[in-house]
C-alpha cells in the first residue's frame, strides 16, 4: 500500500454537511474496501469562500482505489497527491499527553 494526500476543496457548507459526509465515507472505507483503501485522518480547512474543504491521508493499493472511494461516497476525489516522504518536525501531541 501507498501513501497519498488527497485535496477534497470547498465540499461542505457546514459542519452538518461534513459530519455526514465523512460518517458515509468512513462506512464505505470500514465494509467494503478495507483490502484496498485505508483511511488514516483528515485536516479540515475553512476555505476563503466560506465552506468546508479538507486534506487526507490515506493508505492505498493505488490511485484508482481512492478514486473509487470518493465516487462511492459521492466526495470529490480529483486532486491526489502520492507522498514521496515524510518528515516527523515534531511528535505527535498524543504520545506527550500520553506520558503526562
Amino acid at each position: 500500500m501507498n501513501l497519498y494526500i488527497v485535496r477534497r476543496p470547498s465540499t461542505w457548507a457546514n459542519t452538518q454537511e461534513l459530519e455526514a459526509g465523512i460518517a458515509r465515507a468512513a462506512r464505505l472505507t470500514n465494509r467494503e474496501m478495507s483490502g484496498r483503501v485505508r483511511w488514516i485522518r483528515c485536516y479540515v480547512v475553512n476555505e476563503r469562500d466560506g465552506r468546508i474543504g479538507m486534506f487526507d491521508v490515506y493508505e492505498a493499493r493505488d490511485e484508482a482505489a481512492i478514486r473509487e472511494h470518493a465516487r462511492r461516497a459521492g466526495l470529490p476525489g480529483d486532486e491526489i497527491y502520492p507522498v514521496e516522504t515524510t518528515f516527523i518536525v515534531r511528535a505527535d501531541l498524543d504520545q506527550f499527553a500520553a506520558a503526562a
